[in-house]
């Protein structure tokens, strides 16, 4: 089976179906950007955690990213989903994964009126063991920056389930799958078409593959 590796969540529902994967990490879900960044920068140094191919270890520096920038950093209206039903989510790697729609998210950016759905993993509701990380959601988009400045197949972002209708949501903590650094051992989430976002999403992580390496994953 392939190396998943999604976000903590996912992380999760990898070790619910026996994948092969990283262990998972605190600082998924965390709002404090330092911490974010460092985290993913020490992930990434770690040979047993890390998405990046082996070759690509000795002249690692750090992962790349847009300058913070506040416009990024959006109060969204959430509106939870009723009723919704699990259905799965196809995959870089042919696979796929439950999720149900959890909410969404509307918001207004560059002028725009925008909506984004959050999920759930199916697997953080079934499994005793998982029911502690049961307050994260899952946020995949695309935006118009997609396949030059960030990682083709869009990017990730991870909330915390929200005690009210309000949530800051904060592009510039948007980060690659996995999938995004070259291996063919991982296995991610593709945004659905709800989440093609019509805007630049110039926040967040940039791509780390050269354009040439990065061509048949846009």
């Amino acid at each position: 089976m392939k190396k998943l590796f999604f976000s903590i969540f996912l992380f999760l529902l990898s070790l619910a179906v026996n994948a092969q994967i990283s262990r998972a990490q605190d600082f998924y879900g965390t709002t404090d950007l330092k911490t974010f960044r460092e985290g993913r920068d020490k992930e990434f140094r770690d040979p047993k955690e890390s998405p990046l191919r082996e070759k690509d270890f000795a002249t690692f520096k750090g992962l790349k990213y847009y300058s913070l920038d506040q416009t990024f950093r959006v109060a969204a209206e959430f509106k939870p989903t009723r009723g919704a039903k699990f259905f799965r989510m196809p995959t870089s790697s042919q696979q796929t994964q439950r999720f149900a729609k959890y909410g969404e998210l509307k918001f207004k950016l560059n002028g725009q009126e925008i909506t984004l759905n959050v999920y759930q993993a199916e697997a953080v509701l079934l499994d005793e063991k998982l029911k502690k990380y049961q307050d994260l959601l899952f946020v995949p988009f695309k935006d118009l920056t997609n396949g030059a400045k960030t990682y083709g197949g869009g990017r990730y972002l991870d909330v915390k389930i929200p005690p009210s209708n309000k949530v800051i949501l904060d592009f510039n903590l948007a980060y690659n799958p996995s999938c995004a650094y070259g291996s063919d051992k991982f296995s991610c989430p593709i945004p659905p078409k709800e989440n093609h976002l019509p805007i630049k999403i110039e926040a967040g992580e940039q791509s780390y593959l050269s354009d040439k390496e990065n061509e048949h994953k846009k």
